[in-house]
């Protein structure tokens, strides 16, 4: 009797569960795509306590954005205004679909680079909130949040989520002063707000 070849598993796509605010329990879809990590459920709780006071009225810029999970936690919670940077086309499809199926107006998404993007500079509004998820293990961190620094996208006392695999030797620019740090597994979270308090 002949062997059956094995058939290869390729993981399904997936969803996201947005846990609180005006779109609360609301699940929406994700693509599967290499490397895409999205912040578990229990982490983005943390974070969002962490950021109580910070994302009302907020303007947000979700790089990496992968999933757009935090992003659109943040938009739930009534940011101001979102944007986006997810590279992947797949990706960055699928949370245009979730933009337009919660009918935002006030959320966009770049198709591009993330570092490219930043380095190219800001020409509008600065950001007071920025998550920084990047991939791991590709030292994309440490570029983003220089750029971030260097090309006129914070405001003065912006506030930075960094998460970062916890064995990373990470510095942060030192305008930029640790507020609070968590590690859960492989994971390390750090929250920042820059401040000209920290450059001394």
């Amino acid at each position: 009797m002949r062997k059956k070849t094995p058939v290869k598993k390729v993981n399904a796509d997936g969803f996201i569960r947005i846990i609180s605010g005006k779109f609360r329990g609301r699940k929406l879809p994700v693509k599967n795509v290499e490397g895409l990590r999205p912040t578990t459920d229990r982490m983005k709780e943390t974070v969002f306590n962490w950021l109580m006071q910070d994302t009302r009225d907020a303007r947000v810029l979700d790089c990496f954005a992968g999933s757009g999970g935090l992003g659109f936690e943040a938009i739930s919670r009534f940011a101001e205004h979102t944007d986006f940077i997810e590279l992947d086309k797949y990706a960055a499809a699928q949370i245009q679909k979730n933009i337009d199926t919660l009918e935002l107006n006030h959320a966009q998404i770049f198709n591009n680079n993330s570092i490219t993007f930043l380095e190219k500079g800001n020409t509008g509004k600065p950001y007071s909130l920025v998550f920084v998820d990047p991939p791991f293990r590709k030292d994309f961190a440490h570029l983003c949040c220089h750029a971030l620094e260097t090309h006129n996208w914070l405001t003065n006392d912006a506030i930075i989520y960094v998460e970062i695999e916890k064995e990373l030797d990470f510095s942060a620019p030192k305008e930029w002063l640790l507020l609070k740090e968590k590690q859960a597994g492989q994971v390390l979270c750090k929250l920042y707000q820059r401040s000209a308090l920290a450059s001394i």
